[in-house]
């Protein structure tokens, strides 16, 4: 007896714990704003755009002139340096030639400030590179759309479980009144001798299994609740209650039985394999000459920060690397055979997108079969209650029959909105799969 009290002070004690939190109303418009905004999945994905974004516009090097600047000031008694930073500087004389001098100068300062501009005009491995990189950035780019949609479908599954949540604990709050009730007849008819100890004490059982399983129920309630407060990225943790109740979704439209080639996920990897193609190329471009023009302007004088003499140098290099130890042709055939495998993973990945959805397909099925045969179960459960129940007042009926009636029914009811959950799931991941 006492360990039955304090079950019960304990179920009281977790119930009003969960009623003293601040319930929340909660759309599900509203949940899918909130977790959009706030979402750090979503947010490590448009990193990972603006990640590829920075190497595409790094890319912009092979269109774009390269300037640097530079100042360098030198003392030397270096014969050839001496005598070419006199000439540099014009002030070059014509005993500067004397042998002497020539071979022993004095110390001489030179101060050289320099602007160099260095043009890329053919740079075929560079165009292909280009490419590569708009490829992924656009695949990082459709990759953030199915991040959403897959937010989407993660918040119609949550939200839809804290229904389910509220539902189960709706069962269990009438289950248990019913219990109650039906413990105050089994005391009735003890008192009247109609019912032995034993009865009671089994009717008594029951509303402890289902003060039990309330408490569960409420547990699971603000487990769901939690959920959605990760969604969200709120650590208040509030209890949320839906503002609309579990009710069967309507098709109002056919269902596509086919992966679409436009969904954002499968276009990624699509996008993903023209980068290893165009990567390919790149590297296959490489074995060809480059044509760049540079120029320069320079200022010199033998005072720092002058311009007592200046000039300039412009021009055109082609160069052809012809053989590097033979590293363009291991690279060209590494990014080959990733063009390749990339192929590969691109229809392995459609086939298997075609599976889901083949297996999506086949669970809404069935959940629409037992979503009817659950329907029947519960109308036959809850007749068959309400009959026994009515015969259990006039002492027509057993009590065991009558708390395995009063069992089932519950049984039933959780049963039936499972499966509407179930089958509200299904519709939802089929639709996320033909996006």
């Amino acid at each position: 007896m006492k360990r039955h009290i304090l079950f019960i002070s304990i179920t009281i004690l977790g119930f009003i714990s969960i009623q003293a939190q601040d319930v929340t109303l909660l759309s599900k418009d509203d949940l899918t704003e909130k977790v959009l905004q706030n979402s750090k999945l979503l947010k490590i994905s448009e990193k990972s755009y603006q990640e590829a974004q920075a190497d595409y516009r790094q890319t912009n090097a092979i269109f774009l002139p390269n300037i640097t600047a530079s100042h360098t000031a030198i003392a030397t008694t270096n014969p050839l340096m001496a005598f070419g930073s006199k000439l540099n500087q014009e002030i070059l004389t014509v005993n500067d030639f004397n042998p002497t001098l020539l071979s022993d100068p004095s110390q001489i300062q030179n101060f050289a400030t320099k602007i160099e501009i260095q043009q890329p005009i053919v740079n075929l491995d560079g165009i292909y590179q280009r490419k590569a990189a708009k490829n992924k950035m656009q695949a990082q780019d459709l990759q953030i759309q199915r991040t959403k949609q897959y937010l989407e479908l993660e918040v119609e599954k949550s939200y839809m479980q804290l229904q389910l949540a509220y539902k189960a604990v709706e069962v269990m709050e009438k289950a248990l009144i019913a219990s109650e009730e039906n413990l105050k007849l089994a005391n009735n008819s003890y008192q009247q001798g109609y019912l032995q100890r034993a009865d009671v004490l089994a009717v008594d059982v029951r509303v402890t299994e289902v003060k039990n399983q309330l408490q569960s129920a409420k547990s699971n309630l603000a487990n769901a609740s939690n959920y959605l407060s990760f969604l969200m990225d709120d650590e208040s943790y509030t209890i949320y209650r839906p503002v609309d109740s579990l009710f069967v979704s309507n098709i109002d439209k056919d269902l596509s039985l086919s992966v679409s080639q436009e969904r954002a996920d499968v276009k990624a990897m699509m996008m993903a394999s023209e980068a290893y193609k165009a990567m390919s190329k790149a590297d296959k471009m490489a074995f060809l000459p480059r044509l760049n023009a540079f120029g320069s302007y320079e200022l010199y004088d033998d005072e720092v920060f002058q311009a007592g003499a200046n000039g300039y140098t412009i021009g055109a290099q082609l160069s052809w690397n012809i053989f590097e130890g033979s590293k363009h042709f291991a690279k060209s055939q590494k990014s080959k055979a990733e063009y390749e495998r990339s192929q590969l993973e691109y229809e392995q990945y459609k086939s298997k997108s075609q599976l889901e959805l083949n297996q999506a397909s086949r669970m809404l099925e069935d959940a629409k079969n037992k979503l009817a045969l659950t329907q029947l179960a519960l109308n036959q459960s809850e007749e068959s209650l309400r009959i026994r129940t009515n015969r259990y007042k006039e002492g027509l009926e057993k009590t065991a029959d009558l708390l395995m009636a009063e069992t089932q029914y519950a049984e039933k009811q959780l049963e039936y909105y499972q499966t509407v959950f179930e089958y509200n799931y299904a519709l939802a991941y089929i639709q996320f799969l033909t996006q």
